[in-house]
């Protein structure tokens, strides 16, 4: 297996037909090379015809990575994308990896939303300088990490130009496998798809115990705990905070006692997603405000300074505009994870009253939903289940997410 792709976990059907593609895409710069340089043929060049991907092609200029939260969507097309950049079709080592998989490479451009949308202006932006040649590489590749945040505008802006693709240029758009009607059909219709799977806790758990040093039992722990998010697994293993944000969570259930209790506790869920939220992007924040200062020239004096002010206090106001959908964002994605979490509670309550033979996701937490399971029947169990999955949702439709969560405790209450 190609380095580029090591950190792909239980992927390995989705990384033999990348690394098929990356080769077939080898031998199209190669043949381009013995020509005398020059690409031609648009689609068809990269296995396509009419801006549609031909079946069983190797290559092709539009892909589609999809999967479930936690099954390495963005992993995968960074990945890609670096092995479509080296010599060696993903060695891992030479500096277009490196500079492809840090997000540095000069003929490779993210689209990563800070906020809950992606635009028609950055997009439009993005596509107009993904027409050229490649600079320094072999392809042009524009990776949309969340192709289910664009608008519409920004939808047919991306749609247009894979309809009509440049003949080195490559487009690898990412989206969750659990709302596929978010990105177009027209869109989808003309990339390649490539599914990604939820991996093992086994498969987790191995990688943090060789990659990460983490002791076998307690990575088994937190990959479970994960629900086969590598990412989420390695925080829990890692941070007592995460691990006590994820107690807090696993112990609502029991708090729900009345009408009163219930607004507390989604307060409560609230607020811990907030505070987590506001740790991950504090440090960000506050480095980006430092180069803006230092990039403007802070503090200077003298002639002009009056201007540089004027534009450093409209490019601080965009930044900080910038910052706060970033923090949205990032307060909707911990929220997420909470009611994740919560979902997995139910889903163990749910198997002890059904009598299934398989193994819960919260193993710390089996005393609780033993308890729980002698109370509840399966179908009230699968009705707070439901409201969970109906929480998210909403959130994911845009219901403000305190009116979402208000809601859902008080029909966990009622069961």
């Amino acid at each position: 297996m190609s380095d580029v792709f090591r950190a792909l976990v239980g992927q390995d059907e989705a990384v033999a037909t990348l690394r098929r593609a990356a080769a077939a895409a080898a031998a199209i710069v190669s043949a381009a090379a013995a020509a005398g340089g020059a690409f031609g043929g648009g689609a068809a060049a990269a296995g396509g015809a009419g801006g549609a991907p031909a079946a069983g092609a190797g290559m092709t200029h539009a892909w589609l990575f999809t999967g479930p939260a936690g099954s390495g969507r963005s992993v995968a097309a960074r990945a890609f994308a670096a092995a479509l950049q080296c010599a060696n079709q993903g060695c891992g080592s030479c500096p277009a990896c490196h500079t492809t998989l840090a997000g540095t490479h000069a003929d490779v451009r993210f689209v990563v939303p800070e906020g809950l949308t992606v635009g028609v202006g950055e997009m439009r932006s993005l596509v107009l300088r993904a027409q050229g040649a490649p600079i320094q590489g072999r392809w042009q590749v524009l990776l949309v990490e969340d192709a289910d945040r664009l608008t519409e505008a920004a939808g047919n802006a991306l749609l247009k130009a894979i309809e009509e693709p440049p003949p080195r240029t490559v487009f690898l758009l990412c989206t969750p496998s659990t709302h596929p009607d978010d990105i177009s059909v027209t869109i989808r219709s003309r990339c390649r798809v490539v599914t990604l799977r939820q991996p093992s806790a086994e498969a987790v758990a191995s990688v943090l115990v060789e990659r990460d040093g983490i002791a076998r039992e307690d990575a088994l722990w937190a990959a479970a705990a994960a629900q086969g998010h590598v990412g989420r697994a390695r925080r829990l293993a890692r941070d007592p905070q995460a691990r006590a944000r994820r107690e807090a969570v696993l112990a609502l259930p029991r708090k729900l006692t009345g009408i009163g209790a219930c607004f507390d506790a989604a307060s409560a869920l609230i607020e811990a997603a907030e505070a987590e939220a506001a740790a991950s992007v504090v440090e960000q924040d506050a480095k980006e405000k430092d180069e803006l200062s230092t990039a403007l020239g802070a503090g200077g004096t003298g002639r002009g300074a009056s201007g540089v002010a004027r534009a450093a206090s409209a490019a601080l106001k965009d930044l900080e505009r910038r910052q706060r959908s970033r923090a949205t964002r990032a307060q909707r994605d911990a929220l997420d994870r909470a009611l994740v979490d919560l979902a997995g509670f139910y889903r163990d309550v749910l198997i002890r009253t059904m009598g299934a033979p398989v193994p819960p996701v919260h193993v710390d937490a089996t005393d609780t939903a033993v308890r729980a399971a002698e109370r509840w029947t399966p179908e009230s169990t699968l009705r707070r289940l439901s409201a969970v999955l109906a929480c998210r949702d909403a959130i994911e439709l845009n219901v403000k997410p305190r009116i979402a969560v208000e809601a859902m405790m008080v029909n966990l209450w009622r069961g």
